[in-house]
Formats: C-alpha cells, structure tokens, sequence
C-alpha cells in the first residue's frame, strides 16, 4: 500500500481516538473486532504478569493497545513505528533527544527502535497505543 494511503489511515484512526469515537471497521469471523472501548481494555490491566498495558485488536500489522503505567516507565524500543493518543493525565515524554509536555488529547510519536518513555506522569495517565507499520519502520 502506498506511504501516503497508509499514512491516511493510520491518521484517521487517531482522529477518531482523539475526539472519543469507538473504532470501527468491516470485519469477518477471522479478523480483529469492530469495537473496542477503552473501559474494556482497561479492564485487562494489570495483565497476570502485572502488565500495565493490554491489547484491544489486532489485524496485519496493526496493534491497538491502551497503556497505563504505574510509578515508572519501563519500557524498552519497539521494533514497529508507534502512536500514543493521551487519554488521561499529564507528564512529560522523553523522545530520545528531547523532553515534551503531554495532556489529554495529545498525539505523540515514536519511531522504530527509538528509546522513548513517560516521566513525571500523574497517577490517572493512560493512553491508546497503536503499533503499526513493517518491523524496523516506515520508510519514506
């Protein structure tokens, strides 16, 4: 599929995030499910492990997950490029190379094998997450 087509996607999809619209898309009985909502999700968290995130869908390479951690940011690089929509909560986003502010309604991203974390986040932070895109990232 074509950058451009992709990239329309993928902002369309975090159009409707933002402004608080469930997800939807055509499905069959193999493909990942029409709706999610954030309480569902949320629900799953913390994992049996004590994960602070949980996956909502699935399909391709496309991965919809919410993320809220707890204290600390642990996280590690992603071999995909990644999306965060801020739903709740304020802290500041280390992109690698600089410190940004975040809020609600915010969009943050993070390309492939980028080091990348929240600090000084408040307690109530949580976040969409969608991983997308080949292993080791989109290429211009």
């Amino acid at each position: 599929m074509p950058y451009a087509i992709y990239r329309t996607i993928i902002i369309s999809l975090i159009f409707l995030l933002c402004v608080g619209f469930n997800v939807a898309a055509q499905t069959t009985a193999a493909s990942a499910p029409t709706r999610t909502t954030l309480a569902e999700v949320l629900a799953k968290i913390p994992g049996p492990d004590g994960e602070r995130y949980a996956v909502g869908m699935e399909r391709g390479s496309l991965r919809l997950l919410v993320y809220a951690p707890k204290g600390k940011d642990t996280q590690t690089p992603h071999e995909q490029d990644e999306v965060y929509i801020v739903v709740k909560g304020k802290g500041t986003f280390f992109d690698g190379k600089q410190r940004v502010p975040f809020e609600p309604n915010d969009v943050l991203f993070v390309p492939a094998g980028a080091e990348h974390r929240f600090e000084n986040f408040s307690d109530d932070f949580v976040a969409w997450v969608v991983f997308y895109g080949p292993q080791g990232g989109e290429k211009e």
